[in-house]
């Protein structure tokens, strides 16, 4: 274990201020936000956007959270650098956790059936025949997109909570989920004490607040999606985001609900510490495509495949989607695997012979324990129904049952090869 990832592990826990503290606190809205800085205006939907209970959040989490997210960053460098000249491997300081027997907290009533959502830019999502829909926050979105992006997601969880609007399964109400930046981007239109705040902050910030008090009231939980996510020390920061804006703002632990991808090597060999680290707070993973472009992936790895998920020609999970299905299903999350990329081109229309294709992994899918997909092109959401519809049953939520359990055991070997 490297210093940095030592003072990270020993560092305290944070200690949010006590709930009576804080709500009043919450109901001085004329609260100082002299040390949070905007360059930019948008003009009127900014003004109400972010409102003084907004900037607020943000300047608390900013102050409490921004430093530690540099440390992570340079965290990630020292694990690729270290990694270049040794084989990737379990972890053995946490043994202990993989070993454990343990769950998460729980899954909310609306995302205990994921079997189709839609994945999409924030200003094209629409109903559809799915269960969920992600609002995605792009990459070089300019600051007035960001904005209006924040607005729309508002307007459009508040009219999917109306009782009086059609909803896209019948009187089933989609559940949303808010899909933060990446870790690693920054806004440069927004400062705190002088330093570019984390994109991802301010997304979680914009949406919780903007919304949290609608879907509460609801019966639903504030749902976010966490991509590409690292390591279980970046886990353990999140957790600590969440924990921090739930006593803050008085709500149960754990009342806030995230998903989180696994996009990268890392994090393919920390499953069980992502989950142990967020229990109070996640219900699933997501089996995505693996970034392999890093030092370590270029010296361990001499060929990669376009699809890292599944072997077309045997027709069966790799190691790496296996592993995710059984490390899920046992601590009693979601195992939900991404489509988005690696098969679809992104286009309007899907042609027969590709549909078919799709076809062909939605039902390996699903026949082999995921308990649902994530969809990028609406064209898909019907079949992709219907596939999940025959493998879960139309009574049922999910396919928890399935454990995996006689399943071998997967080692490092058998891991690095299924993504190579």
């Amino acid at each position: 274990m490297t210093q940095l990832a030592a003072e990270l592990y020993e560092a305290d826990t944070i200690t949010p201020p006590k709930a009576n503290a804080i709500s009043r606190a919450e109901q001085s809205t004329q609260r100082s936000v002299s040390s949070l800085v905007f360059s930019r205006d948008a003009g009127p939907s900014q003004q109400a956007l972010l409102t003084d209970g907004v900037k607020c959040l943000l300047k608390g989490l900013s102050k409490q959270f921004a430093p530690q997210v540099k440390q992570l960053l340079t965290l990630r460098k020292q694990h690729q650098h270290a990694t270049s000249e040794a084989s990737l491997d379990f972890l053995a300081e946490t043994t202990a956790i993989r070993n454990g027997d343990w769950q998460i907290r729980s899954i909310s009533e609306e995302l205990q059936d994921r079997r189709v959502e839609l994945g999409s830019p924030i200003s094209i999502t629409s109903n559809s025949g799915a269960q969920g829909k992600t609002g995605e926050f792009g990459d070089g979105q300019s600051w007035n997109d960001i904005i209006q992006a924040h607005t729309y997601l508002r307007s459009l969880v508040s009219r999917s909570l109306d009782s009086n609007v059609e909803q896209p399964l019948g009187n089933k109400v989609s559940a949303f989920t808010c899909k933060v930046s990446h870790l690693d981007l920054y806004l440069q239109h927004v400062e705190y004490d002088g330093n570019a705040i984390p994109a991802a902050l301010f997304d979680f910030c914009v949406y919780f607040y903007s919304n949290y008090r609608q879907l509460l009231s609801n019966g639903f939980a504030p749902h976010f999606y966490i991509p590409r996510i690292e390591n279980h020390l970046e886990a353990r920061w999140w957790a600590s985001v969440f924990a921090f804006v739930e006593a803050r703002f008085c709500l149960q632990p754990g009342a806030i609900k995230c998903t989180c991808g696994i996009e990268t090597i890392a994090a393919a060999f920390e499953m069980d510490e992502i989950l142990y680290e967020l229990r109070s707070n996640i219900v699933a993973l997501s089996c995505g495509d693996l970034d392999t472009k890093t030092e370590a992936a270029e010296q361990q790895m001499s060929s990669l495949l376009n699809d890292c998920r599944f072997n077309s020609s045997d027709k069966s999970l790799t190691a790496y989607a296996r592993l995710l299905i059984k490390t899920c299903h046992k601590r009693g999350a979601l195992a939900l695997v991404d489509m988005e990329s690696g098969w679809l081109v992104e286009q309007a229309t899907v042609d027969e012979q590709a549909l078919n294709k799709l076809t062909s992994h939605l039902e390996l899918a699903a026949r082999s324990g995921f308990d649902g997909v994530q969809i990028s092109n609406m064209q898909l959401a019907e079949p992709a129904l219907s596939i999940f519809n025959r493998f879960i049953g139309v009574d049922n939520n999910n396919q928890l049952h399935i454990t995996r359990d006689v399943d071998a055991p997967i080692h490092a070997k058998e891991l690095l090869a299924s993504i190579v």
